[in-house]
């Protein structure tokens, strides 16, 4: 292995916990091998500096698959964070219970000592068949599983969209002989 390859591992171990752990993220593809592409890389192996992919960053891991146009790995002296930059930043994820997270933000920040995910910037969050939030600000903590959302200071809106919890399966005999339930979108 070269010595650019070697400086590289550390960033795909970060990446790696980028989604890990939580409601959004499949456990098991912790175990998996993860592939990052780019049109570009500029990393060092000394852990003092950054690690930059530009250009059509494209990670997956298992499930996971994130796409932006740039990733910004910070790490050492115990720290390390993430930015993933885009118009917008892509990420989807299969979760344990076999639903599928969508998400959307022009930056997710990843925080690995305060074990947060920042969606920033037009940030939309889908959960189908239980809900979306979307804001200018949406934070996850991976340890607690509290989600935190708001706008950026002067304006903005939350919105949250919740399924109904004993919503009928697609094609299920209306058994009260009441009249057809208005179709619902998933999202």
């Amino acid at each position: 292995m070269n010595r650019r390859a070697a400086s590289t591992l550390p960033l795909l171990a970060a990446l790696a916990c980028v989604v890990a752990g939580g409601a959004w993220a499949k456990s098991s593809d912790r175990n998996q091998r993860m592939n990052v592409t780019a049109n570009s890389s500029d990393c060092s192996v000394d852990e003092s500096k950054p690690c930059i992919l530009s250009g059509n960053v494209h990670i997956t891991q298992g499930t996971l698959d994130i796409q932006s146009a740039k990733a910004d790995v910070r790490r050492g002296g115990g720290q390390q964070v993430i930015k993933l930059t885009g118009s917008p930043v892509k990420m989807k994820q299969q979760m344990d219970d076999g639903g599928w997270m969508n998400a959307t933000a022009a930056q997710i920040d990843y925080d690995q000592n305060r074990d947060t995910v920042v969606f920033s910037g037009n940030a939309v969050v889908k959960q189908p068949g239980r809900g979306s939030i979307s804001g200018e600000r949406i934070v996850y903590n991976m340890a607690t599983g509290q989600v935190q959302s708001g706008a950026a200071a002067g304006g903005g809106r939350v919105n949250m969209t919740f399924e109904p919890k004993n919503k009928a399966p697609a094609g299920a005999d209306n058994k009260a002989g009441d009249a057809e339930p208005p179709k619902q979108d998933d999202e």
